[in-house]
């Protein structure tokens, strides 16, 4: 099984904290959408003995999109690829796109998942993060859509300056007051050349503390636990039946297709990713070229990839799989390295399985860095 992912390179506006690719002029939409069908059409044959399972419009906003423009690109891929009976096809979606209107019409459509933007309840954070809705619209946004739709996730982010302990279990509590089956949650970070990066370098911003993000993911996780949520990923919650196959597809090195300026792909030894440039994009593409670049992963990448996706994984890292596939080496070495942060309580292993424990979940990123092969000869 795979998956298509389909990036909508549009937003209204700008978040502080966002270095994804996207654009807030809206003027080549129409051109967008002819060019994101035919690169369906030009790459059919990379899937020619797939099936696709999962089918992801993420960006930018995809909610900027009305139900016939998300039609018409399902439609080219319904064209030209197989797909399973029942797919799982997800919207990124913003509140302040969620009207009664656009959700009658999205519940009437194949979309049969949304993630929706929230990242707090308070005006105050969202005015920091520079997020073009307004509490009351996350609120009421949520309250329609969950009448249309059983399988919604939300996204929150912690860390935030000045967001206190108490508002980020008000957050929490708010986000479980509507009974979503899945939360995404991640730490505020500083990318370089960002808004966010700008102000906290002229002091408009405090500077983020990472005390108080752990704090707040050890909340979350404490909390969300005791709803039945499982962590099933370092930043992903889910109930039981409702984790998202198209991120857990990802995560278990499954092969999936990126469609759309700056989306990557992977086939199982080779990754690629197209031009972050929408007018390049689109001028390419009409002329029948793909303006992507790919890059053939040595055996130490995918060694590296296996162990930062499995480590921030339930599933952990398989050290059978580690000496099968990458070698008595990696092996040695992933044995080695992983002794003191067993010795300090950060990871485990069960059933031959190398996992983060709850004291080590927050540090993954570093402890996965660690166990990295660099350089080998």
């Amino acid at each position: 099984m795979s998956g298509i992912y389909i990036h909508i390179p549009f937003c209204k506006q700008a978040c502080h904290y966002c270095d994804f690719h996207f654009s807030t002029s809206m003027g080549k939409k129409a051109s967008m959408i002819t060019a994101l069908r035919k690169e369906l059409l030009l790459r059919k044959n990379e899937f020619v003995n797939e099936q696709v399972e999962t089918i992801y419009f993420g960006g930018g906003t995809p909610s900027v999109l009305d139900t016939e423009e998300i039609d018409h690109i399902l439609d080219a891929v319904y064209d030209n690829y197989s797909v399973v009976e029942y797919p799982e096809i997800t919207l990124e979606a913003n509140p302040d796109d969620l009207s009664e209107k656009k959700i009658d019409a999205l519940a009437a459509s194949p979309i049969n998942r949304l993630s929706i933007g929230i990242q707090s309840f308070f005006d105050e954070d969202l005015k920091l993060m520079n997020r073009a809705h307004s509490a009351k619209q996350a609120e009421s946004s949520l309250a329609y859509a969950t009448k249309y739709f059983n399988n919604i996730s939300i996204d929150l982010i912690y860390g935030v300056p000045g967001l206190t302990n108490e508002n980020w279990k008000t957050n929490i509590k708010k986000a479980l007051s509507f009974n979503v089956p899945h939360i995404s949650s991640y730490a505020l970070t500083v990318e370089p050349q960002t808004a966010l990066d700008n102000f906290i370098k002229k002091g408009k911003v405090a500077p983020l503390d990472d005390d108080l993000a752990q704090q707040h993911f050890e909340l979350l996780t404490q909390m969300l636990d005791a709803f039945g949520f499982v962590n099933y990923e370092t930043s992903n919650f889910g109930k039981p039946e409702y984790f998202s196959k198209n991120n857990t597809a990802y995560w278990l090195g499954k092969k999936y297709l990126g469609i759309g300026p700056s989306a990557h792909s992977f086939d199982g030894e080779k990754r690629s990713w197209n031009i972050s440039n929408n007018p390049k994009y689109i001028k390419g593409i009409t002329e029948g070229e793909l303006p992507k670049t790919d890059e053939v992963l040595t055996i130490q990448d995918r060694y590296n990839e296996y162990v930062m996706t499995g480590l921030r994984t339930i599933w952990g890292v398989s050290l059978r799989k580690v000496k099968e596939e990458f070698g008595e080496v990696y092996f040695n070495y992933i044995k080695q390295q992983t002794k003191k942060h067993i010795a300090s309580d950060f990871l485990t292993i069960n059933d031959g399985k190398l996992c983060t424990t709850k004291k080590g979940k927050f540090l993954v990123d570093g402890l996965a860095a660690d166990l990295f092969m660099v350089n080998i000869v």
